[in-house]
């Protein structure tokens, strides 16, 4: 891509990259914030590394940030930045397979000496070997500018340095001709009781903005400014998944008029919900940091029992560790809620980067016939109505239900529009009306959904026992009978079904009932969304559908996927989608698999989907 290309575009991605302590995503998130308030629309995609501090300058310490961001409908944070800046030798050459022909390379020069460049494991110099010559490659001396720019503020060298992040931040606010107030008004609040750390924060941001006024550095670095997005009239802010997940479930506690217990234990990359959901108190949230996942689980199951509902959360780790427990609350019949954020690989895996590779664990694996019901968010800003509606399974059916996040989902960011919270429908529960139901057994169950009464200790009228001991099917006591099972596990087994009756039917994202139809769920929407929209532009007969709902599938899945000629399943694991669709429908799909820790590129699911269309299309002239 020429210069030229570049800034005729309507749209642009840039990453910042730097070592864990360079505030890498603090600089990604003033510029999302700058570029949400110029009405951009907007995606992000922090990169975190797994090492809490890794040995500064090398490549398992890289942290990076990227955002898409400007006038077109933006659902993805891009495939490759237009735009890479670099603190250091490792963060550059991590990044450069990120980045295509033609691409901005920013460098802070002097960071490319013999030392660090031996702790990025480089035997020369990428500024002078010639590795960098299929890009645009503007080295300035950052640390020595930032240095110059907040000397006066008599900052030792090591906080000095630190003010990095705000000069070249300052520079990509002018480049692309965004404000600079935001991040003013953010660093007085943040370090209004330091004010010598305040001012060098603030001098170093504006010097990066001059900077790019006065360095006449047109021929690599110019300023470009990009039309706002054309948005709906409704008021908009950025949202992560973890805060739109825990608005969700403070809302989901209005509309079902429930007090909340969330519990649960700090895991990567959970424990952003349990920091948004701490000081909620106000609004009926309470939290509980126990002292290990299993303790977690099954004290939101005794907060359940006691009438609030529970909730609790962790990634697949913990999630394994909480599996008997999720049994107990089937076999008790008591609401919860257990949110997974997903990340890469068994056992400890890689924490910090994204899979979906826990779908067989949330529709399979439990010992006995333990069905749950199981809803995954697509997006940052769609946690907020996947935590309604699983809250409204739990409540309405009496059974605990899994929300699917990943790791992805929980730290990206995109533009979202407030809802109108008195659109949204009441929440019914299952507690007991002391006007009707007085004389009614605890364990008769609503033949529509299958849930029994929530009672509540100190209910003199519904006083009953419970355990995980098989219990009678009428009385709720412990019971061994053969036949009584059997009963039980049909009862599970409808109660699950009976959450079909009560969800949306399946409808397209995009395209039309023929063809190809390009089968997803979870995080993979925003880039599958994007590449089937460019397939029907190029002619091709192909339709994204996207499933909230995996476990019961939508009632009329089945139907619809008949009338396609071939399913393709993108997906981040090895085909679990695949699997679940082939075990429920006995249909035929093809996969389309990555497991790298990293969301997919639209460029590559567009190439799967060309594959797949094509064929279909010399299948048919062959017919």
């Amino acid at each position: 891509m020429t210069q030229q290309e570049m800034w005729q575009k309507t749209s642009h991605v840039v990453r910042f990259a730097g070592d864990s302590g360079d505030g890498i995503q603090l600089q990604g998130a003033q510029f999302t914030q700058a570029s949400a308030l110029t009405g951009h629309d907007l995606a992000t995609f922090p990169d975190f590394p797994a090492e809490i501090r890794a040995p500064a300058g090398t490549r398992f310490g890289v942290s990076a940030f990227q955002i898409q961001f400007g006038g077109d409908r933006i659902t993805t944070p891009g495939d490759a930045p237009d735009v890479l800046v670099a603190f250091n030798p490792a963060a550059l050459v991590v990044n450069l397979n990120h980045i295509t022909s033609g691409a901005l390379v920013i460098v802070d020069e002097s960071a490319f000496n013999e030392q660090r460049l031996r702790r990025a494991d480089l035997n020369s110099n990428p500024l002078e070997d010639g590795s960098l010559k299929d890009f645009q490659v503007c080295a300035i001396d950052i640390a020595a500018l930032t240095m110059e720019a907040v000397k006066p503020f008599g900052l030792g060298a090591k906080d000095s340095g630190r003010c990095k992040n705000f000069w070249a931040l300052g520079l990509i606010l002018w480049m692309f001709d965004q404000p600079r107030e935001p991040t003013v008004q953010w660093i007085r609040r943040r370090f209004g009781r330091e004010a010598s750390v305040m001012e060098a924060n603030l001098a170093a941001l504006n010097a990066g903005h001059a900077y790019g006024e006065t360095a006449e550095l047109g021929a690599v670095l110019a300023q470009h400014s990009i039309p706002p997005a054309q948005l709906a009239s409704v008021e908009y802010r950025t949202i992560t998944g973890a805060e739109a997940l825990a608005l969700g479930i403070v809302a989901a506690g209005e509309l079902a008029d429930v007090e909340m217990m969330f519990c649960s234990y700090p895991i990567t990359p959970a424990s952003s919900l349990l920091h948004q959901l701490t000081g909620l108190e106000d609004a009926g949230i309470t939290t509980f940091q126990a002292e290990d996942e299993i303790a977690a689980v099954c004290s939101a199951i005794g907060a359940s029992y006691a009438g609030k509902l529970g909730l609790t959360s962790s990634s697949g780790p913990g999630i394994a560790l909480k599996t008997e427990a999720l049994g107990l609350a089937v076999a008790t019949e008591l609401p919860l809620v257990i949110v997974n954020s997903q990340r890469a690989g068994p056992s400890t895996g890689m924490p910090t980067k994204t899979e979906q590779s826990d779908l067989y664990q949330a529709v399979y694996g439990r010992n006995g016939d333990t069905p749950i019901p199981v809803v995954a968010s697509r997006s940052p800003g769609d946690c907020f109505d996947t935590a309604i509606e699983a809250v409204r399974i739990a409540l309405q059916h009496m059974t605990p239900v899994i929300l699917l996040t990943d790791g992805y989902i929980a730290n990206a960011s995109e533009l979202w529009p407030l809802p109108d919270i008195d659109t949204y429908a009441a929440i019914p529960t299952a507690r007991p009306n002391p006007l009707t139901d007085d004389k009614r057994a605890v364990f008769s169950r609503d033949p529509q959904t299958e849930a029994r009464l929530w009672a509540s200790p100190g209910d003199a009228a519904h006083i009953y026992r419970v355990g995980g001991l098989e219990k009678d099917y009428d009385t709720g006591n412990i019971s061994y009978d053969s036949d009584n099972h059997q009963r039980m596990t049909d009862m599970r087994s409808r109660k699950l079904a009976s959450v079909a009756k009560f969800i949306p039917a399946q409808s397209l994202e995009q395209g039309s009932e023929r063809g190809l139809a390009v089968v997803a769920w979870g995080s993979t929407y925003g880039a599958v969304y994007q590449a089937v929209k460019d397939a029907l532009r190029e002619g091709f007969d192909v339709s994204h559908i996207h499933l909230r709902h995996l476990n019961p599938l939508p009632a009329n899945l089945g139907e619809l996927l008949a009338k396609f000629d071939r399913v393709l399943v993108p997906e981040l694991n090895t085909g679990q989608l695949a699997t679940v669709l082939r075990d429920k429908l006995q249909i035929a799909v093809i996969q389309h698999n990555q497991v790298n820790g990293q969301p997919f590129a639209v460029a590559n699911l567009k190439a799967a989907i060309r594959v797949q269309a094509t064929r279909r299309m010399k299948e048919a002239s062959h017919g």
